[in-house]
């Protein structure tokens, strides 16, 4: 044993009675009962005792009862030497009991305090506590002496059995207190990842449809300012109107998705690149189940990509090609560059798209990249399926 284990307290949970089942409860109150009824019985029908000693033993035991269960709260609360001092009191109390002739009560004081020292103190001092109780005991027993080395052996294996299952449960305690624990940062971080997964949505869905408006309704300023014909800016402020109703109507796909009914990928892709001029889409690959969050980041890029394409290469044919693989499914959107001029328009947004898509991406355990390609632009993304 190291020097800690003899001078490591049991541990607080071990100690209380926290943990203990119903009927281990009712079976420690009944030995109790038990313990007090015999001290009672065996002090009322003492023979040949002094009417003093009869007068005193009541006040003894309401002070040995008084004692026990301050012994109790000072070692839960970890408190060596007021322990000491109450123990020191009770083996005092067996003493002046023994040596007053009731021979019954200080039996089990001594027991008592021994196998109590035993399975609540340190090491340290449990072990002299106890070596003291035993002592008295065997001293004051009139058995011989083969049995009385019996029975204190077993009042020593009861003690620090009792110590042994009190710390076992104690684990316990504290092994359930940690799995509470570690349940309630679990459910946490699950509210903060749904937190930031409808965030992830929401912003996409907005990003993406005010920025085809702003398109638009750019579009629109340049031509009131170049002082072109009111039919153009009718039908550039027709167009924002157009996005700003299908932003809705994709923010209402994006809470059916938060809900878990979303409309299949591939459906999805042909409405999105139907409303699209110049822009077409092939599957290739082996159909197959799709998790929600890898058809979610599909979507987005999707989105994102083609919206990049109108802003940055206005008038360019986009190819759009969606692969099954084994383990993930691949998106590519491929641009054939712009072939109109690029004006004051081309430079409006804020630049996150690519790097939403990518922080996407990543936490998916996919990759996504972008870049330039033979003519225009190309981005590729890969998410486990």
């Amino acid at each position: 044993m190291t020097r800690r284990h003899w001078t490591q307290w049991p541990s607080r949970e071990a100690l209380s009675r926290e943990g203990l089942t119903r009927a281990r409860r009712m079976l420690t109150r009944f030995v109790r009962f038990c313990v007090l009824a015999v001290l009672v019985w065996t002090a009322v029908n003492q023979r040949g005792v002094d009417d003093w000693a009869l007068l005193l033993l009541p006040v003894l035991l309401i002070a040995s009862v008084a004692a026990a269960w301050a012994f109790f709260r000072t070692t839960l609360d970890h408190r060596l030497w007021p322990s000491l001092g109450l123990l020191a009191f009770l083996v005092a109390v067996a003493i002046f009991t023994q040596w007053s002739g009731f021979i019954g009560p200080a039996l089990v004081l001594w027991c008592g305090c021994a196998v109590s020292a035993l399975e609540r103190l340190p090491l340290a001092a449990s072990v002299p506590a106890t070596a003291a109780s035993l002592t008295g005991f065997a001293l004051v027993n009139n058995d011989a002496w083969l049995t009385t080395a019996v029975i204190v052996v077993g009042l020593c294996l009861s003690g620090y059995v009792l110590r042994l299952d009190a710390e076992a449960r104690g684990n316990a305690q504290r092994l359930l207190v940690q799995e509470r624990a570690a349940r309630a940062a679990e459910a946490e971080s699950a509210a903060l990842a749904e937190r930031s997964r409808i965030a992830r949505e929401i912003h996409d869905v907005l990003a993406h449809s005010l920025s085809a408006q702003l398109v638009h309704l750019e579009a629109a300023r340049l031509l009131i300012e170049r002082g072109a014909d009111r039919d153009q800016i009718l039908e550039r402020v027709v167009a924002a109107r157009g996005m700003a109703r299908d932003g809705l109507s994709e923010t209402r796909q994006a809470l059916s998705a938060l809900r878990g009914d979303m409309t299949p990928l591939e459906d999805f892709l042909r409405e999105l690149v139907a409303s699209s001029d110049g822009a077409s889409l092939s599957v290739a690959g082996e159909r197959g189940p799709l998790a929600a969050e890898a058809s979610q980041a599909v979507r987005r890029v999707a989105q994102e990509a083609l919206t990049n394409v109108r802003k940055h290469a206005p008038g360019a044919k986009t190819q759009m090609r969606l692969e099954y693989g084994p383990v993930e499914v691949a998106l590519e959107v491929r641009d054939s560059g712009a072939s109109r001029p690029q004006g004051e328009l081309t430079v409006s947004g804020s630049g996150y798209g690519l790097l939403g898509m990518r922080e996407r991406a990543e936490l998916l355990g996919g990759t996504l990249e972008a870049g330039p390609c033979e003519e225009g632009f190309m981005v590729t993304l890969r998410v486990p399926r």
